[in-house]
């Protein structure tokens, strides 16, 4: 693991009092982000209120209860009525007060004067902002049609407000985070079960957990539940080139070679196949392509496995043995960040198949289906464009790409040729692809291409530092959201809501508020002629009930089906059965199975891989509390590998690939692959707005290759061999 620190309450202020002094020192953001005002020391003096919110420092939505004392959030405790994170609050959603307060945050509207990049901002009105914005928008629908632009909405409870402008206003191309992170297990499991599954974590009996790391890269309830399971007598086995703290709990954990997670699971299911461990009755029922999936894994012996993956054939045989006698209270882990590989979509294909070997489909300690919530979408008209392209930009070039989404990787190639039609605006909402997407220089490229780039975030992110225009926004502890619906397994299937537990600070303004002031004066006024009131009682219109729930306890609970559902409902499938074999794949021109290609390999390079903490949520590093726990990032490399090229553990190193270098201290650590290399996300930072991660190690954006799996279109992470040498070569 990485060296973590204590964090201590003198430790922090310390840090607090030089971070305000550092921010009050650039002079391109003095005067235009919060500095001492926000940072000051609580208030001790005064009655505190107790508010319900949800947390928003991950996509988990958690349940907290915020403690208000003269106006100031002074502490945040989970709510114990909330099912879905077990009435517990993880380290981010506590540091949710360093969020709030953070001296980083933006205050006002600001223009860009210099050149992208060069860090000369006018403060402007909100007026001046949305008259400004608006201008753009129709000089780029008049000359480029309203699909000139795109929208890339974040994980958010009021991206749907962003959809909504987006879809009324005429572009077809909206884009998000997700394209960079599910896209492929969704794919998938879409196209084996006709649904992406809820993985029953707290009473299955064995779990396998390839490439996931949610003792660190927190998932609920599956986290909690996990170490629950485990109480109880759930084995755990971790496929991982990296020795996580999930590894570290695991009852074994095989450093497979990167890239080979398919060769593993085609094993699996050679040996419960060909040995007959599966249940024939369930087969007959409820699979499709048996036969052929059998006749297909007769050559992906463990013999064979064990040449790919590195694990011992005997162990590979004895694992598939062993979940099989579990079953069906047993799984492979369905994962969180899947991006990983061009072949991401069959990887998880071959999981997913293991699953439906197991019968667990929709079964307690298995992978269940979607529970019914209940919460609607509001209708709105979508209207017609003569003049608008066909389709979306990245229309047909990922068979499988999920229309919703779309694909980031894609969208920017395709900017960038201008092809099939040119895109010239960008509007973002708590996104930061300049961090968090593979090829920071290619994203720059795209910007380029871009005549207009509005960006609204709550600090100066190395995205909104490239931006024209940058809108300050509310953290979530400062606004009223929409209603959202959340599944968390067998735990619950619920619906929130957010209400301001303090005023919004400075100048900043929700989403909601720039759709509806951006379609006043883009001639749609009634897209957005409701209030907050209003659009919640449309979305709760078949669960009336929920509104006082959520106002008395948080939360409302639907006592919807758990296990069952399509006890008697054919799949979503086009077999109505689970899909071993895809029929729809080959009508595409794709493999029906998952078919195995071993990954590139090259003397003297390393594979970097891509994995999370429990610190930080993607690229939101700057945060004052956090940050104490990992200041700077570090190369993780083994310590074979490190002696073979001479190098010492401590020194900085420059790490190369076909996209670029980047450098900073080399850790020497047994517990990764020896031909893998790691480092953590959201360091090295373009913008001084994140002064405790501004040009501090290093950012993996900046050397991981962009390649897409080639089905989904999902950004694949994983596809970037490096060298690491002391000096440049």
């Amino acid at each position: 693991m990485e060296n973590t620190k204590t964090i201590s309450r003198r430790g922090f202020l310390q840090a607090s009092a030089a971070a305000m002094t550092a921010a009050a020192g650039v002079p391109a953001l003095k005067g235009l982000v919060s500095t001492g005002h926000a940072m000051a020391p609580a208030p001790q003096q005064g009655e505190i209120s107790d508010h319900f919110t949800a947390c928003d420092m991950c996509f988990n939505r958690c349940g907290m209860i915020a403690r208000v004392r003269n106006g100031r959030v002074v502490k945040l405790d989970p709510n114990p009525k909330f099912l879905k994170s077990r009435g517990m609050l993880c380290a981010r959603g506590n540091a949710a007060t360093a969020h709030i307060y953070d001296p980083d945050r933006l205050k006002t509207p600001l223009l860009r004067k210099g050149a992208r990049g060069e860090g000369k901002w006018q403060r402007i009105t909100w007026d001046q902002a949305m008259d400004h914005t608006a201008e753009q928008f129709e000089r780029i629908a008049e000359k480029y049609t309203r699909s000139g632009i795109m929208f890339s909405p974040g994980s958010d409870m009021q991206s749907q407000f962003m959809i909504r402008f987006a879809e009324v206003f005429g572009s077809y191309n909206i884009t998000s985070h997700e394209t960079l992170c599910l896209l492929s297990n969704h794919r998938a499991y879409l196209d084996t079960f006709g649904e992406t599954p809820y993985p029953d974590v707290l009473y299955t009996k064995y779990i396998i957990i390839a490439g996931a790391n949610p003792y660190e890269a927190i998932i609920t309830p599956d986290t909690i539940d996990l170490m629950e399971a485990r109480k109880n007598g759930c084995k755990m086995v971790v496929l991982d080139p990296r020795y996580t703290k999930t590894a570290a709990l695991a009852d074994e954990w095989h450093p497979i070679r990167p890239g080979t997670d398919m060769a593993f699971f085609l094993a699996l299911a050679h040996v419960i196949i060909h040995e007959g461990l599966y249940d024939p009755e369930y087969a007959e029922e409820m699979l499709f392509g048996l036969e052929e999936f059998r006749s297909h894994t007769r050559k992906y012996s463990p013999e064979w496995a064990a040449g790919e993956t590195g694990i011992p054939a005997e162990d590979i045989r004895r694992i598939a043995r062993e979940i099989a006698a579990a079953a069906p209270t047993a799984m492979v882990y369905t994962g969180r960040r899947t991006s990983d590989y061009e072949d991401s979509t069959q990887i998880r294909r071959s999981m997913a198949i293991v699953n439906a070997l197991l019968a667990n489909w929709d079964r307690p300690g298995g992978i269940l289906a979607s529970r019914e919530v209940g919460v609607r979408a509001p209708y709105f008209d979508i209207p017609w464009y003569d003049d608008n392209p066909d389709d979306r930009i990245d229309h047909g070039m990922a068979p499988g790409l999920i229309h919703h989404e779309g694909s980031f990787k894609l969208m920017r190639d395709a900017i960038i040729k201008e092809q099939p039609y040119p895109i010239r605006g960008w509007f973002t909402f708590k996104t930061n692809f300049m961090q968090t997407a593979a090829n920071r220089n290619k994203t720059i490229e795209m910007l380029d291409h871009l005549d207009f780039i509005v960006n609204a975030d709550i600090t100066m992110t190395d995205t909104a530092w490239y931006s024209d225009l940058v809108l300050p926004s509310p953290s979530f502890l400062e606004r009223n959201d929409p209603v959202s619906a959340l599944q968390g397994s067998s735990a619950c299937a619920c619906a929130i809501w957010r209400d301001a537990v303090v005023p919004a600070m400075y100048e900043s303004r929700d989403m909601r508020w720039i759709c509806t002031e951006l379609s006043n004066r883009l001639g749609f006024p009634e897209a957005f002629d409701f209030t907050l009131d209003e659009y919640r009682t449309w979305q709760l219109e078949s669960i009336p009930e929920a509104a006082q729930a959520i106002k008395e306890d948080g939360v409302y609970y639907n006592p919807s089906k758990v296990y069952g559902i399509y006890f008697d409902v054919p799949l979503k499938t086009q077999a109505q059965k689970i899909e071993l074999y895809n029929q729809r794949y080959v009508n595409m021109g794709l493999d029906p199975m998952p078919v195995y290609k071993a990954p590139r390999r090259e003397q003297g390079k390393f594979r970097l891989v891509v994995g999370r903490t429990a610190f930080f949520t993607h690229s939101n590093t700057n945060n004052a509390l956090l940050i104490e726990f990992k200041d700077e990032n570090t190369l993780w490399m083994h310590p074979r590998a490190a002696a073979g090229l001479g190098l010492r553990d401590g020194e900085r190193v420059f790490v190369t690939s076909d996209a670029g270098r980047v450098q900073l201290a080399l850790r020497i650590y047994e517990g990764i692959e020896e031909e893998t290399v790691y480092m953590a996300t959201g360091f090295g930072a373009l913008s001084p707005g994140q002064r405790l991660v501004h040009k501090r190690g290093a950012s993996i954006a900046e050397v991981l290759e962009d390649h897409a799996d080639h089905i989904s279109g999902n950004m694949a992470m994983h596809e970037t061999l490096v060298t690491v040498s002391r000096r440049l070569s």
